[in-house]
């Protein structure tokens, strides 16, 4: 119950802190690229319901239709106004709303789509008890995940067969966590130097995540191998 009375207090204060921002970027997406202002996408939330998610549209209008469902770093289909929204992470502001009807907490798991929700049936079960969220300790780790999507031949089989599993690893560890790791999470998200000490980014350079990136075999998802690499990397 606190938690949710924070989440409605965070973010109907940050609306309103940052509505003339909203405004700005809205301009600048409709004057740099044709389509609609927001991004909206079918994701599965709390008990599994579904919802759909905002987000400031970075990509072309008709992006659904060429490539990949899973985007990279430098993709084509990135506009020049949704590079710098994404580089900063300012394209996914609007998910206060989503925070403020209930759909989403401030702090949570990533909601994913159904379709890689349905991959990790068991993990799933537990992770969807909780609210999503708009940020997590596995987001700010994450937090070059189109970076090292970039450098795989297969983007798609390096997500599912890397990423979500240690992403999953991550939500389950942290699952019940109390509310001074929520507004720790919170700090980071917002001041970007606190992440370097407090929640390390994912590197490929890594011995350890090295292994896993190189199993691309999504239809027998990595999980095992993920908390292996966990442990190597603590």
């Amino acid at each position: 119950m606190l938690k949710r009375i924070l989440d409605c207090l965070g973010s109907g204060v940050g609306l309103i802190c940052i509505a003339p921002f909203f405004a700005i970027i809205a301009i600048a997406i409709k004057v740099t690229s044709p389509g609609p202002v927001f991004f909206r996408q079918e994701r599965v939330g709390l008990n599994g319901r579904i919802f759909r998610i905002y987000k400031f549209r970075s990509m072309n209008e008709d992006s659904h239709l060429h490539g990949s469902s899973v985007t990279v770093g430098g993709d084509h289909r990135i506009t020049r106004t949704g590079a710098f929204l994404r580089r900063h992470k300012l394209d996914e502001l609007p998910q206060l709303f989503n925070v403020l009807t209930g759909d989403m907490s401030m702090v949570g798991p990533r909601p994913e789509v159904k379709e890689f929700v349905d991959l990790f049936p068991a993990q799933y079960s537990r992770i969807l008890t909780v609210r999503p969220g708009i940020t997590h300790q596995g987001t700010l780790m994450f937090r070059n995940e189109e970076d090292i999507l970039a450098g795989a031949a297969d983007p798609r089989s390096r997500y599912l067969g890397f990423v979500m599993p240690l992403k999953l690893k991550i939500y389950l560890d942290h699952l019940e966590q109390p509310l001074t790791e929520d507004l720790r999470i919170i700090l980071a998200t917002l001041l970007p130097s606190l992440w370097f000490k407090s929640y390390p980014a994912i590197q490929l350079d890594n011995p350890a995540v090295a292994r896993l990136a190189d199993y691309v075999q999504p239809e027998v998802p990595a999980l095992s191998r993920a908390e292996k690499a966990m442990e190597e990397m603590a």
